[in-house]
């Protein structure tokens, strides 16, 4: 294989390359290497490029503009900007009045060595061009102002013009890129469960209804309940909470499934913890006793952890320096006492413990904030629900490493986990374990399934779950049953604990949360 270059074109300052390949000539067309030409580089790749004097395309938007001649522009492919130098004595005024923050610009010139601090590259401008404008005035993002996270939610559809915002979306991005990955690489196979569904996997009750009955002159029975149906599907129907039931399916026949896509709770939970909508990770594996099941998802954690501190250094830099400056103006008590990075680099660099839950209930009972009444929600006896603090206090205080408890008291579970045998009447357990963080307490929460048809049959019958809507479910326990495990991770979880961030609403792009559906 040979290149062959032609003459300088009288038209242009370029050289137009010939590909000689077996005799064969492939030319571009004029045409087709100005539009070439028209094609901008990001600013990311502009930034790490080593190849200066030469003509360069960015586009991109205004963060600011000083003394009439240098430009910060940003496209959002990184935290940096690259900074446009505009020759003003030769550039219209009118032009000029243009760039504004917030504006939409692209400029061609000559990448050349900064002479400034801090960047080692910058663009010579010698045309630019307004490609939206934006009012000065009115533009609610303003870096001088230092906006408030609370304004940032506002102004949703905004935010990710700062710099915040911007490396949280990436972080997320290269998650779910991450999540994908470890699961596909290990020969998992992606099903996509449903978003509408008739069946209630977590036995809550705290659904949002889907119906495309009227308000008004809804169809009635005798009695006088709604008639469900002559709704769409024939049947009351709700968004998901869980695609787990049918990944579950799914794993009885290919062996190893994951599930990945929004969820829904009508929880009326105004907190900083939770979300109306999220997303939510949930393998299933066949075969899969409980120790299997924690090994796969204290791998995984890991493993995505690591990918995306490699991939997104400079983000999670910037996001630690920022949750360090946060932390200043709170009291010491309040303060983490690990920065981002070494939380991180905590959870990569220890294995999890392991711990019963009556092990745990034990050190709970006996620890100082118990005794000294410390706990909002006091510790007094086995069976009780632990509590973020209690799971914080196990992570952070006493065992100083991520914790998975286990065998947790049936009575606070749902119902598809496995019943334990042997345990004493009125403390029977289930296979059941969730993962805990420091920082943020639970972030996953998993069992091995119950196998067994006629004590799933039992369990359904004492919280009043009907048979004949899980009836297809059921079948998995009728027709060739085996041991199996799975867990649930909300993705939302994952990345509130990775960015730092502290409000949950900050890490997906539009929150729904109770009282806000904007955007």
């Amino acid at each position: 294989m040979q290149y062959k270059y032609t003459k300088f074109l009288n038209t242009i300052k370029y050289k137009i390359t010939f590909l000689k390949l077996n005799n064969s000539h492939y030319i571009c067309t004029l045409n087709e290497f100005y539009e070439k030409m028209k094609k901008h580089i990001r600013i990311i790749d502009l930034l790490e490029n080593t190849k200066t004097l030469q003509e360069v395309n960015a586009k991109g938007w205004v963060r600011t503009f000083r003394n009439n001649q240098f430009i910060a522009l940003n496209d959002g492919s990184t935290l940096n900007n690259i900074q446009c130098v505009v020759d003003f004595e030769n550039t219209p005024e009118e032009t000029l009045k243009r760039i504004t923050t917030g504006a939409a610009i692209s400029v061609i010139g000559t990448l050349v060595e900064s002479q400034g601090a801090g960047q080692k590259v910058e663009i010579q401008v010698t045309k630019l061009e307004i490609l939206g404008d934006s009012d000065a005035e009115k533009f609610p993002i303003q870096p001088k102002n230092k906006p408030s996270l609370d304004f940032l939610r506002e102004n949703a559809h905004l935010r990710t013009r700062t710099n915040m915002f911007g490396a949280i979306m990436r972080v997320r991005s290269t998650l779910s890129f991450a999540v994908h990955k470890y699961f596909q690489e290990k020969g998992f196979v992606y099903v996509n469960t449903p978003i509408i569904t008739g069946s209630d996997a977590e036995g809550a009750g705290e659904m949002f209804q889907v119906s495309a009955l009227p308000f008004d002159n809804t169809p009635r029975t005798e009695d006088g309940k709604v008639n469900y149906k002559e709704d769409f599907f024939g049947k009351q129907t709700n968004l998901t909470v869980s695609g787990q039931l049918e990944a579950e399916t799914y794993a009885m026949s290919l062996g190893q499934v994951y599930t990945f896509g929004p969820t829904f709770r009508a929880e009326n939970s105004n907190t900083s913890r939770h979300l109306a909508e999220f997303w939510m990770i949930e393998p299933e594996v066949a075969f899969n006793d409980l120790a299997a099941n924690m090994d796969l998802a204290e791998d995984f954690i890991q493993n995505v952890i690591k990918y995306t501190m490699d991939k997104c250094s400079e983000d999670l830099k910037f996001l630690e320096n920022r949750l360090l400056e946060e932390e200043k103006n709170k009291p010491q008590a309040e303060r983490s006492e690990m920065a981002l990075l070494e939380k991180l680099n905590f959870v990569l660099e220890n294995n999890f413990k392991r711990v019963s839950y009556t092990e745990a209930i034990d050190i709970l009972k006996n620890s100082k904030p118990n005794k000294n009444k410390k706990f909002q929600y006091l510790i007094e006896e086995w069976g009780a629900d632990l509590q973020s603090e209690h799971e914080r206090f196990l992570v952070e205080k006493h065992f100083k490493c991520p914790v998975i408890l286990f065998d947790y008291p049936a009575k606070i579970k749902a119902f598809y986990m496995r019943l334990n045998d042997g345990t004493e009447p009125g403390k029977e357990t289930v296979r059941a374990m969730d993962i805990l963080f420091p920082g943020i307490g639970e972030i996953v929460g998993g069992s091995q399934r119950e196998e067994r048809l006629d004590v799933l049959i039992e369990k359904m019958k004492a919280l009043g779950i009907d048979e004949d809507e899980l009836w297809w479910y059921l079948d998995t326990r009728r027709f060739g049953s085996a041991v199996h495990s799975g867990f649930g991770l909300g993705f939302e979880r994952l990345v509130l604990f990775v960015t730092g961030m502290t409000n949950i609403r900050d890490v997906i792009p539009f929150p729904r949360t109770p009282d806000n559906a904007e955007f």
